[in-house]
């Protein structure tokens, strides 16, 4: 998976989610000197969501629609629909952000295993070097993309615990779904495969490039993990990225001095060096799947997702509009999140803050990483600079004449 993937990742299978955009800046590396307009639009239990935020997943949106080969009027549409539920989409997840501080999940291991394989991915031991190349790869600081982890994380395992866990399907429904579709589970053999692959131009070239190759499989054989070598040696950047991923193959889609070696192997099977036009390809059999029917053991999970899915989605809606009834919830007028809770008092009640904030980039790291070390924020502080002078505090008068004892003789 490449590194600007990491970030694009959807929050939960369900696409109820789109990745959210922690506009944190990293404590340490403030940019005073560049001001910026903040315009908050909603608070939610103290938290904020700003302008910016939501431009941010605008971006993304089209980005992710553009990948799909969208342009033109088709994309702008797709767009415009898909944003529309933006604000609501980020009120949902620092609601359920929340929901699993309050039911004390700990997603801290899950987060630093994931930073881990990252780290090991991209080669680079020293701390702060990752760091900075943690920037340079991603836009976001080392600490913006551990709280984006911990949120995505965090959010998948309040759904599963709080809605998926609640939604099961008889024995009977899945064997009479898989009696009434086993034309969808008879499958054309195939093969997943994953590869090393050493390139060489010259003879010479090719004479090394074949010994290094056979070197890497003897390492393997001997118990070195493939996905670590395919990290270390492998010469093709596409496949590299995704620990040599290549794919799933029928027969017939590979060249055949490929798929006369790889159709005859079984799972886990890695196979000697293969001689291409442009090097050598070590590849492993990840999965072997054989022609005809899939037994209901082998697709229960599957047909359990397909009948969930239909259930699930308004069971999540349900409990993300529950979660909206309790929480302190403000929305600028103007903004509308389509998630709304009926009947669910929800108006701006700080007329002060309806105008956009000025407040440099340092104002708003400072105030956010507060955030992290309070954990809530009382009522009406928004984390962010008013530039309205605020409205003077009521006062009891002061007395214009001295306060008099019970005998009428003056206080001292």
């Amino acid at each position: 998976m490449s590194s600007r993937n990491w970030l694009a990742g959807a929050a939960s299978g369900i696409g109820l989610l789109i990745s959210f955009q922690l506009t944190l800046a990293a404590a340490d590396r403030p940019d005073p000197q560049t001001h910026v307009i903040e315009e908050i639009v909603a608070k939610v239990n103290g938290k904020i969501i700003t302008r910016g935020d939501l431009d941010k997943q605008r971006e993304r949106i089209q980005e992710e629609f553009q990948k799909q080969g969208m342009s033109g009027q088709a994309l702008t549409d797709a767009v415009n629909r898909a944003y529309a539920d933006a604000l609501r989409e980020q009120i949902d997840q620092l609601l359920l952000v929340a929901k699993g501080d309050e039911l004390s999940i700990n997603v801290d291991s899950d987060v630093n295993k994931r930073i881990a394989e990252i780290q090991k991915q991209s080669g680079i031991a020293d701390q702060d070097k990752f760091h900075d190349w943690i920037r340079e790869q991603s836009g976001e600081s080392f600490e913006d993309l551990k709280l984006l982890f911990k949120n995505q994380i965090m959010t998948q395992r309040v759904i599963g615990e709080e809605v998926y866990r609640n939604v099961i399907i008889p024995k009977a429904d899945i064997q009479k779904y898989y009696d009434e579709h086993k034309k969808d589970f008879v499958r054309k053999e195939s093969v997943t495969l994953r590869e090393i692959f050493i390139a060489c131009d010259t003879p010479a070239k090719c004479t090394a490039a074949e010994k290094k190759a056979k070197d890497i499989v003897d390492r393997i054989h001997k118990g070195e993990k493939f996905p670590d070598m395919v990290r270390m040696y492998s010469e093709n950047p596409e496949t590299v990225k995704d620990e040599g991923m290549l794919g799933n193959f029928n027969r017939g889609q590979l060249a055949k001095p490929i798929e006369d070696v790889v159709f005859k192997q079984s799972r886990n099977y890695v196979t000697d060096p293969i001689r291409t036009g442009t090097g050598f390809e070590i590849l492993k059999v990840e999965e072997h799947t054989p022609d005809g029917q899939a037994t209901l053991d082998e697709v229960e999970g599957q047909i359990n997702n397909i009948l969930s899915e239909p259930i699930v989605g308004p069971k999540l809606r349900a409990y993300l509009t529950t979660l909206r009834q309790n929480a302190f919830l403000q929305i600028k007028p103007g903004y509308v999140d389509t998630g709304a809770a009926p009947d669910k008092d929800t108006s701006w009640k700080d007329p002060a803050q309806l105008k956009a904030q000025t407040v440099t980039k340092e104002q708003v790291a400072n105030s956010r990483h507060m955030k992290k070390f309070l954990h809530v924020i009382p009522y009406g502080m928004t984390g962010v600079k008013d530039t309205e002078e605020a409205a003077p505090l009521e006062q009891s008068p002061i007395p214009q004449t001295p306060i008099q004892n019970a005998d009428s003789s003056p206080t001292k």
